[in-house]
């Protein structure tokens, strides 16, 4: 199967923001694309820098808008594409949602983000609730998704329930970025440690890692250093091998083309599911073992 990744910037023009996702969805299409996963709150700003009454405007319902955008242009192009959007569930109720529309049009699934930080510049807890569907893979007619969202990459629990759940790849769109104020090594850190353990849930669970991330500079509304996304998007191997990587300052897009058998073989040779102590993991339900 080929997949594809979009890694663009974005402006408050939700238009022009969904045009450009669009056309380069087309383009992974034309190079033969399956499957196309677009980058964490796609449509717009990543608002998030600051906690704002006025952006739960920018919510929508799921159906809505973009879904029917989203899903004509999979029936179109018959492929599988994974959105990732600013879900308005009920009044005073928002999570961020990514939706899967199969290549029907019909929507396969969704994953709302369980894991929500609150960090400076990215104050999630003020708009989101935390995900309510549990770590459950998406059935498509490609294949079965593990798609999580963003601050979900950092927790191996998440990526192992996928995939002891079914999933045969793992899908993280993704807005991350650095502090302009933090060191050049400091933000090197940061970027590094990002891949490594992204690449760490492949290497653990024998399956491919696709991440989606944003680029670009957005100032903060509230005058603060912003954020400049460092792109950096890849797809991983079963065995953690980089695939292919996107540069982070870069809009493009990567088209690569996965062994649906490798996954079988890996885990025969190294067979961590099967080794797993399920006996004395009871400690991992806790918050803290004293």
């Amino acid at each position: 199967m080929k997949v594809g990744l979009v890694q663009q910037s974005c402006t408050a023009d939700r238009e022009a923001n969904i045009e450009k996702s669009m056309a380069a969805i087309r383009r992974c299409a034309e190079q033969g694309a399956q499957l196309v996963a677009l980058q964490e709150l796609h449509t717009g700003l990543y608002f998030c820098q600051t906690e704002d009454t006025n952006q739960f405007n920018l919510a929508e319902t799921i159906p809505g808008p973009s879904t029917d955008t989203f899903g004509e242009l999979a029936k179109e192009l018959g492929i599988v594409i994974v959105t990732s959007l600013f879900e308005k569930r009920a009044p005073g109720l928002y999570h961020n949602t990514a939706v899967v529309l199969d290549r029907d049009g019909s929507m396969a699934g969704k994953y709302r983000k369980m894991h929500i930080p609150d960090d400076p510049g990215y104050y999630e807890k003020f708009y989101f609730t935390p995900g309510d569907l549990g770590f459950t893979p998406i059935k498509t007619s490609v294949g079965t998704l593990g798609v999580l969202v963003c601050w979900d990459q950092w927790y191996p629990e998440a990526a192992r329930l996928m995939a002891t759940a079914g999933a045969e790849l793992l899908i993280y769109p993704t807005a991350i970025g650095w502090d302009p104020s933090d060191t050049g090594d400091e933000q090197a850190r940061q970027r590094e440690a990002w891949i490594t353990i992204q690449r760490a849930h492949a290497v653990a669970n024998g399956i491919p890692v696709l991440s989606i991330n944003r680029t670009g500079f957005e100032p903060s509304p509230a005058g603060e250093s912003g954020a400049q996304f460092w792109g950096s998007s890849f797809v991983a191997g079963c065995q953690g091998e980089m695939l292919a990587q996107t540069g982070t300052d870069e809009e493009t897009e990567l088209v690569v083309e996965l062994d649906g058998a490798r996954s079988e073989t890996v885990r025969r040779i190294w067979p961590y599911l099967r080794d797993r102590r399920i006996d004395a993991y009871n400690g991992l339900s806790a918050r803290f073992l004293d």
